[in-house]
């Protein structure tokens, strides 16, 4: 059985009032501040973790010691650039499959010292394969990325 999934990329742009190292910080260490309550798998975590490096784990802590992984890092690089495997498919279940993950890809551009512009990037859908339409759709809705980056301003504007 063969599936057309569609390689279209999202991009969602945000600038916040801050700068390209809190902008980062922001993004990277501080996601329970941003990340919609309504977008974790096992209900709201205690914290929300990228592990630093390439080849990290990207995953939700809950208060019982839980952990539930959803990404891993592909590149780490303070203050500019983050990309990220991500490993959910369709019915927002974990693959820890490498083959089966799309990427996001995050960069932080500085355009001035207290303004940053960050641009994301969601590709590589049909690696997901009968799934990459589904997730594709709800990373491009309203309620996917642009939900997510539009709660990452707010953040920014109130720190």
């Amino acid at each position: 059985m063969q599936y057309k999934v569609s390689t279209k990329t999202v991009q969602r742009t945000v600038t916040v009032g801050v700068s390209v190292e809190r902008a980062f910080e922001l993004f990277t260490e501080e996601m329970m501040a941003w990340w919609p309550e309504s977008h974790h798998l096992g209900g709201v975590p205690q914290s929300m973790i990228i592990e630093p490096r390439a080849g990290g784990r990207v995953y939700d802590r809950y208060a019982d010691g839980r952990e539930s992984p959803w990404a891993s890092v592909l590149a780490y690089e303070p203050p500019t650039h983050v990309r990220l495997a991500w490993h959910l498919d369709g019915a927002w279940t974990y693959d820890p499959d490498p083959a089966h993950a799309s990427v996001v890809d995050v960069r932080f551009i500085a355009e001035s010292a207290t303004v940053t512009r960050v641009e994301l990037s969601h590709s590589g859908f049909e690696r997901h394969l009968e799934a990459g339409d589904a997730v594709r759709e709800a990373v491009e809705s309203p309620d996917g990325w642009q939900l997510g980056l539009d709660a990452f301003a707010r953040a920014a504007y109130a720190h």
